[in-house]
C-alpha cells in the first residue's frame, strides 16, 4: 500500500542545484520510493544565526510503499552519501532531507517527528509545499491558513527533474 508523503530538501555548499537534482535521483532509485513531483527551487537565507551561504530549496511530493522511518533512513543515508556531516547545529550542508509530512499520520518519535515541527514557522517550506498541496497538514492540528511563517524566499528556479 503506497503512502503520499512530501519531504524538504536543500542545499547551501558546492553546486548547491546539482546537489539537490542528485538527491533526487538517488531517493528515485530507492526501491520503495516514487518522486512523484517537486515545487519550484527557492534561494533562501539561512536559519539559524550561523554566518553560511544562503541555500537552495524545494518540496518533493512522495509515493512510498516504506514505514515513516525507514523513509528517514533513507533521507539520512542519501545525506550521508551527498557528504553531509553534522558538525555545527544548523549550519552549513551540502544536502538536507527533511520528511515533512507522512500521509495524514502523526508520529513523535525520537528522531523522528511527523509533520514536522517547526515548518509552519519556515517560509522555505511553506512555500514550496503550498505548490504541491494547497492545505498541508501541519504541526498541532494547525492548517495552511493558520501557519505563519518566517524568512524570505526568492524564487530560483523550475522544479527539479524526476527521473522516469
Amino acid at each position: 500500500m503506497s503512502t503520499r508523503a512530501f519531504l524538504g530538501i536543500g542545499s547551501n555548499l558546492g553546486d548547491r542545484l546539482e546537489t539537490l537534482q542528485h538527491g533526487v535521483g538517488l531517493l528515485h532509485a530507492t526501491p520503495g520510493i516514487d518522486v512523484v513531483a517537486s515545487s519550484r527551487v527557492y534561494e533562501t537565507d539561512p536559519v539559524g544565526g550561523v554566518e553560511q551561504p544562503d541555500f537552495l530549496n524545494a518540496v518533493l511530493e512522495i509515493s512510498t510503499d516504506l514505514s515513516a522511518e525507514e523513509l528517514l533512513a533513507r533521507c539520512l543515508a542519501v545525506e550521508a552519501e551527498l557528504g553531509r556531516t553534522r558538525e555545527i547545529h544548523w549550519g552549513p550542508r551540502t544536502i538536507d532531507v527533511d520528511v515533512l509530512g507522512y500521509d495524514e499520520a502523526t508520529i513523535t518519535e525520537a528522531g523522528l517527528v511527523v509533520p514536522h515541527p517547526r515548518m509552519h514557522e519556515r517560509a522555505f517550506v511553506m512555500m514550496p509545499l503550498l505548490e504541491l498541496e494547497p492545505d498541508p497538514m501541519l504541526p498541532d492540528g494547525l492548517r495552511a491558513a493558520d501557519a505563519e511563517p518566517n524568512g524570505e524566499v526568492r524564487l530560483f528556479g523550475p522544479p527539479l527533474e524526476i527521473p522516469r
